[in-house]
């Protein structure tokens, strides 16, 4: 038998994987890169980079499928709903499952395996939504969750005998503790936080997302920029994002494009700070002005900006004064 086990860097997804080749099943892994999955250790995206603990640990091969233009088309338009936040979990399991479909049928994998446990996640983790997900994506009865089997329906392979279903488990709930002490008698080490999860989730990261929905800038390239830095809306089609540290400054100057706008200090410390979208006069001294908030100017006085607009190298200064803190605070996303 053959199965494809649906991998995100942390354990639960671990441990499944884990049980059904101990029962000498060949096992494939399969990652899914999108934009707001932080399940990786010291991985703000939960890329395959983290993914890749679970070949350390198992010895599988890892496939990598970057789902991340169908899975912005589900954040817009989600038929199930959201969660709490933005988080569109049904659908994005769904799709998820879709696209691990197609990968059975061209591999001739015989099932899916997930680490999904039972009510661990109040929306797409309990039996009616997880019944609804293996309907929607075509897998009804395909889809093994080692870690809660005896506490779900029985699969085919359990009643094929694919897998020997005593060796499976009964996990539910939130608590984490019974996969660490697995993971402690498996003697699985290395994983990344039990406790990963999504980006739109997180109250402060929607409301960003929110902004570029509402303003049909809704990307790839716009999203990466929601991870880093101070994010301002200056105008209905303008936005500035100021860096916090030297790294993000560094990150916003990569990271600038074409038509993009870069500002940062000439004599004192200061952040860098990437425009993008239309700048009129007015705009420019706006973000020059915010620039000055985040630098080290002493208060009341002003300070010279440098500007620039990509891909021009010649730049030009403008001397402003900190906007103040009223209107910094109205601009702020």
């Amino acid at each position: 038998m053959k199965a494809i086990a649906l991998v995100s860097g942390g354990l639960d997804s671990t441990l499944a994987a884990r049980l059904v080749k101990e029962q000498g099943i060949e096992v494939i892994a399969l990652h899914f890169d999108i934009p707001f999955c932080v399940c990786g250790k010291n991985n703000s995206r939960g890329s395959g980079n983290s993914a890749c603990g679970v070949l350390a640990n198992l010895g599988l091969e890892l496939k990598i499928i970057d789902i991340s233009n169908d899975f912005l088309e589900t954040v817009k338009n989600p038929k199930h709903g959201y969660g709490k936040n933005l988080n569109p979990c049904i659908d994005c399991r769904i799709l998820m499952l879709r696209k691990a479909k197609e990968l059975m049928a061209k591999i001739g994998a015989d099932f899916l395996v997930t680490g999904e446990v039972l009510g661990q996640r109040p929306m797409s983790q309990y039996k009616h939504a997880l019944e609804l997900i293996d309907k929607e994506s075509g897998l009804k009865g395909l889809v093994l969750r080692p870690l809660s089997a005896r506490v779900l329906p029985q699969t085919i392979p359990e009643k094929e005998g694919w897998v020997d279903a005593n060796k499976l488990l009964d996990f539910q709930g939130r608590s984490r503790r019974p996969q660490m002490d697995l993971a402690e008698a498996l003697d699985i080490r290395d994983y990344a936080s039990p406790a990963g999860g999504c980006l739109l989730t997180e109250p402060l990261f929607v409301s960003k997302v929110r902004d570029l929905i509402d303003h049909k800038e809704f990307s790839l390239g716009n999203i990466e920029l929601l991870k880093i830095g101070r994010h301002f809306r200056l105008g209905s089609k303008t936005k500035l994002i100021a860096g916090r540290d030297e790294k993000e400054n560094e990150r916003l100057s990569s990271l600038a494009k074409k038509n993009d706008y870069l500002f940062s200090t000439r004599d004192i410390p200061g952040p860098v700070a990437l425009g993008r979208g239309v700048f009129t006069k007015g705009l420019i001294e706006l973000s020059c002005g915010v620039v000055c908030c985040y630098s080290d100017l002493d208060p009341g006085l002003s300070a010279d900006i440098v500007y620039r607009k990509l891909p021009r190298k010649r730049e030009s200064i403008l001397k402003v004064s900190a906007v103040e803190d009223s209107r910094l605070s109205s601009l702020k996303i």
